[in-house]
């Protein structure tokens, strides 16, 4: 047996299962890294949309009612991010259930409910665009961010070619838009 294995690698067919051997792990974690940093560039690309498209919802509505503790124009900013997470076929996380907390004029709402991790979206109805050298004008503006979970499946193939090896497998992928408030 010894004999026809040796007689197999001394052929140009053993030595192309060989090197099969060698290069096939390496292009598993070459296309697994590839799909998954085009999922999260991805995710990035329409986490970016929303938040603008939430931002040009929330520079439109009222400063009337920011004095209350859940001012409806701030629920109706939330629920603006939650059915355009949807429109965008991304888990809204239990966003749509979350209650907020409040600091000065700035709305946090947590959810983690069918999600890796968990989302935080902030509502900011009272940012300050810092003025520029010879501006001296401040601009109230909405700030409108959110942080969402990416789960990254390169660790299952790490742990798989190195079984002791540990991989976060879990990140939070963190955008931003502003706008002058319209109102």
């Amino acid at each position: 047996m010894a004999s026809r294995i040796t007689a197999l690698l001394a052929e140009s067919e053993g030595a192309q299962i060989a090197e099969l051997a060698v290069s096939l792990p390496l292009l598993m974690v070459i296309a697994v890294g590839i799909m998954d940093f085009g999922g999260a560039f991805n995710l990035k690309h329409k986490l970016d949309v929303v938040m603008q498209q939430a931002t040009r919802f929330a520079a439109n509505q009222t400063l009337a009612d920011v004095t209350n503790a859940t001012p409806r124009s701030t629920e109706e900013i939330r629920e603006f991010v939650v059915s355009s997470l949807s429109s965008a076929k991304l888990p809204t996380c239990g966003l749509e259930a979350a209650t907020s907390s409040k600091q000065d004029l700035k709305w946090t709402y947590t959810g983690s409910s069918n999600c890796p991790g968990s989302v935080t979206l902030s509502i900011d109805r009272g940012y300050i665009i810092p003025p520029r050298r010879r501006d001296p004008i401040t601009v109230e503006a909405t700030q409108v961010t959110i942080s969402y979970p990416y789960l990254w499946h390169f660790g299952n193939v790490i742990r798989l070619l190195v079984p002791g090896a540990t991989y976060q497998g879990l990140s939070q992928i963190k955008t931003q838009a502003i706008l002058q408030n319209l109102s």
